[in-house]
């Protein structure tokens, strides 16, 4: 079973989407984004510096985008996988990947939230610090003791902490011998009651934000439960800005649903690092460049068609080589059937089979598309169960 994590701020480094703009249909994505947004998200992706993406109104509307264009590219547009998770600001990367809020609208939240953030940091001069390690009941001690919050509980023995710098100061005193603590690149105390002032902006604009429910499993960082209902989300993600992120539970709860792989979007790494910790036995592929798609899309291929509960399982076909796919016109296959046909170089053609059989519900490739090799083609449904 496959789940599709989205990373938060702190992962962005420098001239991180470089690498992506050579693959044209997250380019006009995120040129789209752009306009969406009103500000030059290729420019700041490629281009800025490192105190030029730790801009928090910046950086926020930056993340969403790339990681919905590369998700995208990944997995076409429908949200294929069956479980979804972001960290933070990635719980709107994800809501739009699940169906359940529009690109455009989880952009302009990215955006509005962003802004919202930066206004609230910049009140009180605040931050974030990692605490590595240590008994849980001392570093909370230390914490309460330092007037400080716990801002992520984000596993394998990581808790970030936030507040005031100078109280951050004090930590690594506090903690001597008991913990590492290291301080995070990030512009103010995020999911803290520092918050309220976005939060409370974010609520004047959720009754209007356009929403549905999600058409996949979509994580809450409040508690790492499911999240069905369109307007809980919203309720959830304006509470989150103010609220401790939960990533342990989220943790939890996939390796209690038995996920067997992750694939983490761009900027990748962190989400990826803590699953390898904490859930050593799933597969953890991290998209940094083009370069990893091979191996997302072996992840996709493998492990997104595992059934859920007690839902059918549907099945994803891949195409075998790379050319131009002409679909069949047969929508109930028996196991085996052709499914369609990819016309490659020197008149080189592969066959698409459905080895299982199915009943197509979906197709990911239309007459005509090219599609390179794992690329999803179509979606099935066991036959009997449509």
């Amino acid at each position: 079973m496959l789940a599709i994590l989205a990373p938060g701020q702190g992962a962005q480094t420098p001239g991180f989407l470089t690498p992506w703009l050579d693959l044209p249909e997250v380019a006009r994505r995120v040129e789209w984004a752009s306009a969406v947004v009103g500000r030059d998200l290729v420019a700041l992706g490629t281009k800025g510096t490192e105190d030029e993406i730790r801009d928090t109104a910046a950086c926020q509307p930056l993340l969403v985008a790339v990681g919905i264009a590369v998700g995208r590219a990944l997995v076409g547009d429908a949200p294929l996988a069956p479980w979804y998770a972001g960290h933070s600001v990635g719980e709107l990367t994800v809501a739009a990947l699940s169906g359940a809020l529009s690109d455009e609208a989880a952009l302009v939240l990215a955006r509005e939230r962003g802004a919202a953030m930066a206004a609230a940091a910049a009140v009180v001069a605040t931050g974030m610090s990692a605490v590595l390690g240590g008994a849980v009941e001392k570093v909370e001690a230390a914490v309460a003791e330092a007037g400080l919050e716990i801002a992520n509980v984000n596993g394998a023995g990581q808790v970030v902490v936030a507040g005031a710098l100078d109280a951050l100061a004090t930590l690594p005193t506090r903690l001597d011998g008991v913990a590492r603590v290291m301080p995070l690149k990030v512009a103010g105390a995020f999911h803290t009651s520092y918050m309220a002032p976005a939060r409370d902006r974010l609520a004047a604009l959720a009754g209007a934000l356009p929403v549905t429910d999600p058409a996949a499993r979509l994580l809450s960082n409040a508690d790492g439960s499911v999240v069905s209902s369109g307007a809980d989300l919203v309720e959830r993600l304006v509470r989150q800005v103010a609220s401790p992120v939960r990533w342990d539970e989220c943790l939890a709860t996939l390796a209690a649903a038995g996920v067997t792989a992750v694939v983490e979007l761009p900027p990748a790494g962190t989400l990826t690092g803590l699953v390898r910790r904490e859930l050593r036995e799933v597969t953890a592929v991290a998209l940094r460049t083009p370069d990893d798609l091979p191996a997302a899309r072996n992840a996709v291929t493998e492990h997104a068609a595992t059934s859920v509960g007690h839902e059918p399982a549907w099945r994803v076909v891949v195409a075998p080589g790379a050319g131009t796919f002409t679909p069949s016109q047969v929508e109930r296959l028996a196991p085996g059937a052709l499914l369609g046909r990819i016309a490659g170089r020197r008149d080189a053609f592969h066959d698409v089979v459905a080895p299982d059989g199915g009943v197509v519900v979906e197709w990911l490739a239309l007459d005509g598309d090219p599609v390179k090799p794992g690329q999803p083609l179509a979606r099935l449904y066991p036959l009997g169960t449509e």
